[in-house]
């Protein structure tokens, strides 16, 4: 198992193949010029000292020192063993709306962009409990089992949009049921949901879900994300407005938060519901729940004892470099009496 420090130094990898063709410019531009100013063949008798496979040699080194030192400023870490450590938390799966009203931008950014932070912020003020994730919109999808990976959590969190589920729509009652479904019936580890949402419900069968919910003792937070007031849903190509999505009528439709559902829910798992808004206040809200509900000691495996590697580069990216200055673009003699190239006449 391996992790990258600074990633974002990765993208200097582009410099390496723009200097590859930047040479074979050079060597072409220098061949043209050699032809222009005499025969080829009496100028290579000429100058017999030049080689072309050092110069070729050179570069090469060149480049594998500046690969060496790119990969070490990003700082591989390596996973050396793996360890089962004791924790005590509680289980929560995050249910996430995909749906394209959570496109909607009464909420800045958007009501689905808002989700993604209230989501990160909530991550960010856990302590050792195991998440998991579920996006749903006419139909629920499975995005990330139940883990202690907090950073992987992030990942798949950043990624989620409303073409992960083709079925369009907000089946709420599909994703509280694949909510469910992540936890172990037998584990006495406190269960919590919790369902972010516009509050818009196109399934009929919400109620018998929740009591069912209730009765295996699951407990759903609800936070509600959207205006009363609602807004549009922009259609968007390459970040620029094409226009709005239109009903069956060409009507543009505008979407509103329901509050009444997410209450609902809430109420009948036990649970609480909070309006999404404000951002302190559902940290806040969400805490204070979570210092509530019993924890419970379970065991997690995971990498330990991750161990900076960088070191390996910078030294080989050096060596290269050493090389690299002691290189001469001259034909070495004993090289040159082996004739390996064939560079004699």
């Amino acid at each position: 198992m391996y992790e990258l420090d600074e990633k974002k130094y990765l993208y200097i990898l582009i410099v390496i193949p723009i200097l590859v063709l930047l040479f074979l410019f050079n060597l072409y531009w220098k061949k043209k010029k050699q032809r222009e100013f005499g025969d080829y063949k009496l100028i290579k008798r000429l100058t017999p000292e030049r080689s072309i496979f050092k110069s070729s040699l050179k570069i090469t080194v060149f480049l594998l020192a500046l690969a060496f030192l790119i990969v070490g400023l990003v700082n591989p870490k390596i996973g050396t063993r793996m360890e089962t450590v004791k924790r005590e938390g509680i289980d929560i799966v995050f249910a996430i709306d995909v749906s394209k009203s959570m496109l909607a931008e009464d909420i800045a950014p958007s009501r689905l962009d808002k989700t993604k932070q209230l989501v990160s912020q909530i991550i960010n003020k856990l302590g050792s409990d195991r998440i998991g994730i579920v996006a749903y919109a006419g139909s629920a999808f499975p995005v990330l089992p139940i883990t202690t990976d907090y950073s992987v959590a992030k990942m798949f969190l950043q990624s989620m949009n409303p073409g992960m589920v083709s079925s369009q729509g907000t089946s709420l009652d599909e994703a509280i049921q694949m909510s469910a479904s992540y936890f172990d019936e037998k584990s006495k580890t406190s269960k919590l949901v919790i369902l972010i949402s516009d509050g818009e419900d196109h399934s009929e069968g919400v109620e018998s879900v929740v009591e069912e919910a209730e009765k295996n003792g699951l407990k759903i937070i609800t936070i509600g994300v959207g205006t009363e007031k609602g807004g549009t849903i922009p259609l968007k190509r390459n970040g620029k407005i094409e226009g709005y999505q239109r009903d069956r009528n060409d009507e543009v439709v505008v979407t509103k938060l329901n509050e009444a559902t997410l209450k609902a829910i809430a109420k009948g798992t036990k649970g609480g519901y909070i309006n999404g808004s404000n951002t302190k206040q559902v940290l806040d809200y969400v805490k204070n729940a979570l210092d509530n509900i019993e924890k419970t000691e379970f065991e997690a495996t995971q990498f330990a004892n991750y161990q900076s590697q960088f070191q390996w580069f910078i030294g080989a990216a050096f060596l290269f470099l050493f090389l690299d200055i002691f290189l001469m673009e001259k034909k070495t003699k004993w090289v040159k009496k082996l004739n390996l190239f064939n560079e004699k006449e």
